[in-house]
């Protein structure tokens, strides 16, 4: 498609020869409703061929309103299949031959569409070149990032299948352009392994495709020897380091070179079988009825693995403890050891608590006895750079492990996404449990002199989460020095000195939500990566646009507003550019690690205001 004006050069010979060889012509319009007249020449593809069936496509021009700016409307048997918008290049697209003109600045860009034509409209814009231009790149992300949202994976695997073995092409196809169109779906494919990763091992579907793909390529790279280049990548990316010749798969060798690779491919389909099994989640053992401690463990950990976690937390012999699974309807069962302790029925019908043996009540830790005087001196006798860094660590294994489509399915599927918003979940569950933990800590210390302590302690470690460029925790420990029962606590933070008041203050300063939580948004944009967003913030943005936007419009994708919700999430692979480095943990705090790893928190806003009226009664 292209658009030529009267003062370009229409006899580009190269141009008009190439237009008439895809059996094309041009349509003439004049625009005499305009203060400046102009003719617009498109140029329009009458015989573009459906695969499905045999149908013409017509282009028609909704609107040039000036030399920039145009929109091109595609039907389809008198129904709009596609609509693009002509917007000027960012990319280094290189022309197609030598010098090109001020055209080859312009790209049209799909604004909505059906699912088939945009796929249709994405497989012509590739090349083959090896990087592409910055408005294909970007529509080939967006379309795999947020395709889940108007096809199924069975849908999008059918169609690349057609593209991928499609007789015709855009009507009579000359042989060299097979291979040319066969390379490019592979390409799209190549590019969906590598941003879904383990994801596609969980699709019965795009198991399927794969191997049949896998077969098709491998039975065309034989007459189509360009192939094998592809077919290697193919490999490398499905974990397959066997070398091959193109001999290998002429007729004669290919069945036994076929079942070879089969055998290799199995075992990458196969390999993570055993998912469920090392999938971590936070554990929540109840130490009394608004208390728990949070241990990050895997869903086959053992009762035992659990119990020894929690009595090294409370501080209590693991012998004189007992784990019992307590349902809401009041029925109790003690976990013997070797038992599962994680059980999503569990998860939803009650609780798992921790017993003394010897008693028939769960443990006390409200009572001001050596215990809690001990939590608050545990603490205070820590590095406050280290326990930062160890926050730090602890968020970016979560925040790491995220998939970019967990925020597409958290955004589009409120209800029954939790298979797929797992890794999500976890970190904004952190987020809350570090701000009750920060309230947990300090409600519990009794003792003035050393609660004045721990709040000095905490807006340090803010500071250091700050420094460390961790904005969930940072965030997490400001809205819990700031959590009401906290703020109340007004003889504590009368003996705050004067410098750490002004320090929080600061740092309270980029939690600020007016304008949109500008002060924010300008720190973090000013961060290196790595680093970790205010990942509740970041949602926000996402469904913001999500609710204020429709996803369909006459019937046809909004592929503008699915580009500026692909475009928020790329801000996770921003962040996670570059990775932190080893050497960023403390030297073997082993105590350290295993406190901010199971954080021990209160979590009733009752509890908590009870602590707080208890430690500094109303006067």
């Amino acid at each position: 498609m292209c658009k030529l004006q009267e003062r370009d050069d229409i006899g580009r010979i190269e141009l008009v020869q190439k237009l008439a060889r895809e059996n094309c012509q041009f349509l003439q319009t004049d625009k005499k409703e305009q203060e400046k007249s102009e003719h617009v020449l498109i140029h329009q593809s009458l015989q573009r061929a459906n695969t499905a069936r045999n149908s013409e496509a017509e282009f028609t021009v909704l609107s040039v309103l000036d030399e920039e700016v145009a929109t091109v409307q595609v039907k389809e048997q008198e129904r709009n299949v596609l609509v693009l918008k002509k917007v000027q290049c960012c990319g280094p697209a290189p022309p197609a031959g030598g010098s090109g003109s001020a055209e080859s600045d312009w790209r049209y860009v799909v604004v909505s569409g059906t699912p088939e034509k945009i796929l249709e409209h994405l497989l012509n814009d590739l090349h083959l070149e090896e990087v592409q231009d910055k408005e294909t790149e970007t529509l080939l992300d967006d379309f795999l990032l947020t395709y889940t949202v108007f096809m199924t994976t069975d849908d999008l695997c059918q169609a690349l299948l057609r593209h991928y073995s499609a007789k015709k092409y855009q009507g009579k196809e000359e042989n060299s352009d097979v291979p040319c169109r066969k390379r490019k779906v592979l390409h799209l494919v190549s590019q969906w392994i590598a941003l879904y990763k383990d994801w596609l091992h969980e699709d019965e579907h795009s198991k399927m495709f794969l191997k049949t793909i896998y077969r098709n390529v491998l039975d065309d790279v034989y007459e189509y020897p360009i192939l094998e280049k592809e077919l290697k990548e193919f490999q490398k990316i499905l974990g397959m380091h066997r070398r091959h010749t193109v001999d290998e798969y002429s007729p004669q060798r290919k069945n036994k070179a076929l079942f070879h690779q089969f055998s290799l491919k199995e075992n990458w389909l196969q390999h993570r079988g055993t998912v469920t099994e090392t999938e971590e989640i936070f554990c929540h053992v109840y130490i009394t009825e608004h208390s728990y401690v949070s241990v990050k463990a895997k869903v086959s950990s053992t009762a035992h693995e659990i119990l020894k976690v929690v009595a090294e937390k409370i501080q209590h012999a693991e012998e004189d403890l007992a784990l019992v699974a307590v349902a809401f309807s009041g029925e109790k069962h003690e976990l013997q050891p070797n038992d599962l302790a994680i059980s999503k029925s569990l998860e939803a019908s009650g609780r798992i608590y921790v017993y003394r043996k010897d008693l028939a009540d769960t443990l006390n830790p409200f009572a001001e006895n050596e215990e809690s005087q001990q939590r608050s001196m545990r603490i205070l006798g820590m590095n406050t750079w280290d326990l930062a860094l160890e926050l730090m660590n602890f968020d970016w294994s979560l925040f790491n492990s995220i998939h970019e489509q967990e925020l597409i399915y958290f955004t589009f599927s409120r209800q029954g996404s939790g298979e797929h918003t797992v890794n999500l979940s976890l970190l904004l569950q952190r987020c809350n449990e570090v701000q009750l933990w920060v309230a947990t800590e300090i409600l519990l210390c009794g003792q003035l002199g050393k609660r004045v302590q721990l709040v000095k302690k905490f807006i340090k470690i803010a500071a250091h989460c700050k420094a460390q460029r961790n904005l969930n925790s940072f965030f997490a420990i400001v809205m819990g020095l700031n959590t009401a029962s906290v703020s109340r606590l007004s003889q504590t933070w009368e003996k705050i000195p004067g410098k750490f008041k002004k320090l929080f203050s600061e740092l309270e300063s980029l939690t600020d939500p007016s304008l949109n939580h500008k002060a924010y948004r300008d720190a973090f944009k000013k961060m290196k990566p790595p680093k970790i967003p205010f990942m509740p913030l970041l949602l926000k943005d996402v469904t913001f646009i999500h609710e204020g936007n429709k996803t369909f419009l006459d019937n046809l994708v909004n592929f503008e507003k699915l580009h500026m919700i692909a475009d928020t999430v790329r801000t996770l692979r921003h962040c996670r550019t570059n990775q932190f480095g080893g050497d960023m943990s403390p030297k073997e705090h082993h105590e350290l690690k295993s406190y901010v790893n199971h954080l021990y928190v209160i979590d009733s806003q009752q509890a908590l205001f009870e602590l707080s009226h208890r430690i500094e009664p109303r006067v």
